[in-house]
């Protein structure tokens, strides 16, 4: 039924997101959605940078995505690094001139790409950039089928256009970089991490724990919560709370 089939294109959008808006070098191998019986829902995806051998967790839940293609993210945990995100509010303008090219002449498109893809706008091509970060590589082909597809079909928004078959990293990427250097909207390079690791990791990854820093951080929480204008039944609990995690608050 309907219901049905809006769970199967949030968990389809979720990857689509997460594999080509979002270009941050890693690539999904885990996707996980759990369904509440209210029809609620949560995406739990993982994905691996095979060059520096970290791994990265999004995740998604319903009630804050207003969104699919604009900060959709309820959070995501990982080592900060380069990206390009086309789900930042600062790449809105990029996104409608996405749109607007794919539903002009793909002539015209083609064109724009074959003039930034010569002399003497070589040297832009290669210095955009993508070239910063080796998954930002620019592609030197673009599948001009799909975007004969894609005009055919006419999508009224980015989300329509990006959840179409065949929409992925490369025409994104191709996209993103047209609507920069002719007609002057960027995309956003700024990371969406939201949480990274602070203190180290206890298997060592991404680095031994700081036993140092950990108390260092656990007494400004435990100051803070002391000093803080509450009841003392709340202070009280929220230090219970803090010592079952680190047991020597």
């Amino acid at each position: 039924d309907s219901a049905i089939e809006g769970l199967k294109y949030s968990s389809r959008m979720a990857a689509k997101v997460d594999s080509a808006a979002l270009q941050d070098g890693y690539d999904l191998y885990h996707h996980v959605m759990i369904v509440s019986e209210d029809g609620d829902w949560a995406v739990i995806q993982q994905g691996m940078n095979t060059d520096i051998r970290y791994a990265r967790r999004y995740h998604w839940i319903s009630e804050s995505v207003k969104s699919f293609v604009e900060e959709p993210h309820t959070s995501i945990i990982g080592r900060r690094s380069g990206a390009m995100d086309m789900t930042s509010k600062q790449s809105g303008n990029a996104r409608e001139v996405s749109v607007d090219l794919v539903n002009d002449d793909p002539g015209h498109l083609r064109r724009d790409w074959e003039l930034l893809n010569k002399p003497p706008c070589q040297t832009t091509l290669d210095g955009w950039k993508g070239q910063k970060s080796p998954h930002l590589k620019m592609p030197r082909r673009i599948n001009w089928n799909v975007l004969k597809g894609i005009y055919e079909f006419q999508p009224r928004n980015y989300e329509e256009m990006l959840s179409m078959k065949g929409v992925g990293p490369a025409t994104v990427r191709a996209l993103a970089f047209i609507s920069e250097l002719m007609y002057g909207s960027p995309p956003s390079w700024s990371d969406p991490v939201k949480y990274s690791f602070a203190v180290g990791g206890k298997d060592g990854v991404p680095y031994p724990v700081d036993r140092k820093a950990m108390d260092e951080a656990t007494m400004i929480i435990k100051q803070g919560v002391e000093e803080a204008r509450i009841g003392k039944g709340e202070k009280l609990g929220a230090v219970r709370r803090l010592r079952n995690i680190l047991p020597e608050a």
